[in-house]
């Protein structure tokens, strides 16, 4: 699949293809997907240096002002999925939540991501609709079979570049290892390209030993929002493929947003604050004003983009 990126210098045309990603999982290296919301976010998790990104299902309805509930509708992630595929030239993995519904509502909204260049699904065996892993103890686990429906559903709709990773949240709801490691081989034979293992403990000792038992059989990917303090060379040395830090540019958004609200408000004033925010140039850099400019100069006649201000006119204009 191709697309124009006019992220950038120049208009490239780039091929957005899950293969990278599905690369990144069978590498021997560490891999680290960063959490995005939307096409901002998307594009400075990319400036940042991270290979992939996770469109995180909490981040996407918390922007939205939703909870993480189902709240949002599939159509609402979908939009904001093709925002952050045209703001990066990095694959993008959805959270897709337990689907939507049943197969039927799974491969639907796979097939539109599919269309909108994402490079992945993520599917948990939850029923529908879901509830945040960390919003209390309420997490009834999908039927296996079931399922494995929906797994075996969007690999059959989907081209064979497209990445499906099953998210086993047996730990979550508290059902033990044994019942993630029974999920895990079952998943396993719908045809999943990895396996995703959920916890909520604030260390990674279950992880670890899913990791070992698991030996492999698929990649593993991991989301240690709980377990932050553990370092990365613990992972790599459990053979652990990919690590998902999944909600904390929202959150640096919130704290960053929260606090300068907060003296905006007290001090009457943006004087104290206006070196400690993004400056406006850094804002047009990350949307590619500068590739319009180019871009007019290239189609506009030549009059009109003479009147055309630049983006220093512009942020000496906002600055004003």
């Amino acid at each position: 699949m191709s697309k124009a990126i006019s992220f950038g210098a120049e208009v490239l045309p780039v091929t957005v293809s899950s293969t990278t990603l599905r690369e990144l999982l069978l590498s021997k290296e560490l891999t680290f997907l960063m959490e995005a919301h939307d096409g901002l976010s998307a594009a400075i998790a990319e400036r940042a240096g991270f290979r992939g990104l996770w469109a995180s299902g909490l981040s996407i309805a918390s922007a939205l002002g939703y909870r993480d509930a189902n709240e949002a509708s599939w159509t609402q992630v979908v939009d904001v999925v093709e925002r952050m595929v045209d703001a990066t030239n990095i694959p993008v993995l959805v959270d897709g939540d337990s689907g939507f519904g049943n197969f039927n509502n799974a491969r639907l909204v796979a097939r539109k991501l599919e269309q909108r260049g994402a490079s992945g699904m993520c599917l948990e065996d939850k029923g529908f609709p879901k509830l945040n892993s960390f919003v209390g103890d309420r997490h009834p686990l999908a039927d296996i079979d079931e399922f494995c429906g929906r797994l075996k559903a969007v690999k059959d709709t989907t081209g064979p570049d497209f990445v499906v990773v099953a998210r086993i949240e047996a730990l979550i709801a508290g059902h033990g290892l044994d019942e993630a490691l029974v999920r895990a081989e079952a998943y396993s034979e719908a045809g999943p390209d990895a396996i995703l293992i959920h916890s909520g403990k604030a260390v990674a000792d279950e992880i670890l030993t899913f990791a070992q038992e698991w030996n492999n059989k698929l990649p593993i990917v991991i989301v240690p929002t709980k377990y932050y303090k553990t370092p990365a060379s613990v992972f790599r040395d459990a053979g652990i493929s990919t690590v998902i830090w999944a909600n904390h540019s929202m959150r640096a958004a919130i704290a960053g947003m929260r606090d300068i609200c907060g003296r905006i408000s007290s001090e009457e004033s943006i004087a104290g604050i206006e070196d400690q925010v993004a400056g406006l140039d850094e804002l047009f850099s990350l949307i590619g004003y500068h590739e319009l400019a180019q871009a007019e100069e290239q189609y506009l006649p030549k009059r009109t983009a003479e009147r055309r201000p630049s983006d220093s006119d512009q942020a000496q204009k906002f600055d004003n």
